[in-house]
């Protein structure tokens, strides 16, 4: 068993299609309707580098599953792994996520020393981007770690 995607409830198809391909550059796989079957319209959408899936569910009036939206009703968050990249580099894909309509939030890169940033989408659900250590971090800790250990004592 694996997982193959998480599912995310919308309000606005369209919106949100602009939203995780235009800003996210996610790209689109397959769609589906089932409203015949009281249901809605699917889309599922693929990450080009991780190849993890998002699908967004919308859900027409009439439709069983169409019940007042609450926001992150049953979502906690969607991760976003940027690589092994600088502090620098995280906050300037921070800040163009901001720009491009993202929605700000208490976690950012500066509140959590230049590691991780949340944002949140259209319909309010939170998106989480990260990094990992770049070589040159990996290093610095190496050595500040061998810097602590006690020096032999000459005999």
């Amino acid at each position: 068993m694996h997982l193959r995607y998480s599912g995310v409830r919308v309000t606005d198809l369209e919106r949100s299609l602009r939203f995780y391909t235009k800003v996210l550059g996610l790209r689109e796989v397959s769609r589906g309707d089932l409203s015949q079957y009281g249901r809605g319209t699917w889309v599922l959408l693929r990450d080009p580098a991780s190849r993890q899936q998002l699908e967004l569910n919308w859900y027409p009036k009439g439709s069983q599953f169409n019940v007042p939206f609450v926001i992150g009703e049953g979502l906690d968050h969607i991760g976003f792994f940027l690589g092994a990249v600088s502090e620098a580099a995280l906050n300037r894909v921070y800040q163009r996520l901001l720009r491009q309509g993202a929605g700000p939030t208490s976690v950012t890169p500066a509140s959590t020393e230049g590691w991780v940033g949340y944002v949140t989408d259209p319909d309010g659900n939170w998106i989480e981007i990260f990094r990992g250590e770049t070589a040159a971090e990996k290093r610095r800790a190496k050595a500040q770690a061998a810097g602590k250990k006690s020096p032999k004592k000459p005999q």
